[in-house]
């Protein structure tokens, strides 16, 4: 049977239009059983979280890699089983699953738990997870900081070992210059240290060395660099308000310091605690922090976000912290 090229024409057009509606309704069924899909803070629901490190990789995703608190509470000392989650638009986020948990740490601790503050970096095509982990039950005295190692940012990490040589403290940050030079930081208890990693980025390369010229520092070191200059973020000791941490900052020409404070960029929120991460995103930055804002409690939090802008002199202004007051906790939220 012969056909005219109008005929033709018209019968690709309806294949074309049939072939459309399909892939609108599998999209749409797939959006629907995934969950992804947050509105404002907090953007992690189906767990509680806190202390998140956010990096963007190659891939183009940003990448947040939070600490884990798990429920009933009991303290800190509970915290265990690492996830990671992503997104692409800063609206939708993924949970990419659980990576690591204390049982899998060869030389930690029996008894397990005390998987806090994680970090994590890229190098020469490795991604590099750092996370503090007592070795022993007097855990506030064995700290030490395990590196885990894979060929992906959110699965197939694998313990290697810890960083030899360190004292024993927390809130590991590893910051990757634009010359490759990576440099490692971490502290607790009002003190702070930093130094450079050697090549294989489980070594210090030389001594560590206390970071000059902080002001009223206690934990949750974070650096970042914004045109040259860099900056180190922290909480400080503020307890004027039931105890609750501000996040606080310093700047520097050099990564190792000495800093100069310059104040305070998040105020307290209803946590007990506050510890965040800084990072530019596709053309905007991005202030990351935990609040307790699901659960009333200070040992559930969850992981919040929101956007970070500079001063002409390249101080940074008080970051507007927003809360979706529908925000409900829920452990299929991304599911």
């Amino acid at each position: 049977m012969y056909l005219s090229n109008s005929s033709r024409k018209v019968n690709v057009t309806r294949k074309e239009i049939k072939w459309s509606i399909v892939t609108i309704i599998v999209l749409f069924i797939g959006l629907l059983s995934n969950k992804t899909y947050a509105q404002g803070n907090p953007i992690i629901r189906d767990i509680y979280s806190a202390d998140p490190s956010a990096h963007v990789w190659k891939d183009g995703r940003l990448y947040v890699y939070p600490s884990h608190d798990v429920a009933p509470p009991r303290g800190c000392d509970l915290m265990d089983k690492y996830h990671v989650y992503s997104t692409d638009d800063m609206v939708h986020w993924r949970d990419e699953g659980q990576i690591l948990e204390s049982s899998q740490v060869p030389w930690g601790r029996k008894e397990g738990g005390f998987m806090w503050a994680p970090d994590c970096a890229y190098k020469n095509g490795t991604y590099y997870y750092y996370f503090p982990h007592p070795s022993g039950t007097e855990w506030n005295k064995t700290w030490k900081i395990g590196v885990a190692t894979s060929k992906y940012p959110a699965k197939d990490f694998k313990v290697q070992g810890y960083i030899k040589g360190l004292d024993p403290m927390i809130d590991p940050c590893v910051f990757v210059d634009d010359d490759g030079q990576a440099y490692f930081y971490y502290g607790g208890g009002g003190k702070c240290m930093g130094g450079k990693l050697k090549d294989n980025m489980m070594e210090i390369d030389g001594a560590m060395q206390p970071m000059q010229g902080l002001h009223d520092f206690h934990e949750a070191s974070w650096v970042h660099k914004y045109k040259g200059m860099y900056y180190l973020s922290y909480s400080d000791n503020h307890d004027s308000s039931g105890h609750h941490n501000r996040m606080c900052y310093a700047v520097s020409k050099s990564p190792l310091g000495p800093w100069t404070y310059k104040g305070i960029y998040i105020d307290p929120t209803d946590s007990y605690t506050d510890h965040g991460s800084i990072v530019e995103y596709k053309g905007q930055w991005y202030a990351f922090y935990h609040t307790s804002v699901l659960s009333g409690n200070d040992w559930l939090r969850s992981v919040c976000v929101d956007k970070l802008y500079y001063n002409p002199d390249g101080t940074i202004k008080p970051v507007i912290l927003t809360q979706d007051k529908s925000a409900k906790f829920d452990p299929d939220y991304n599911k």
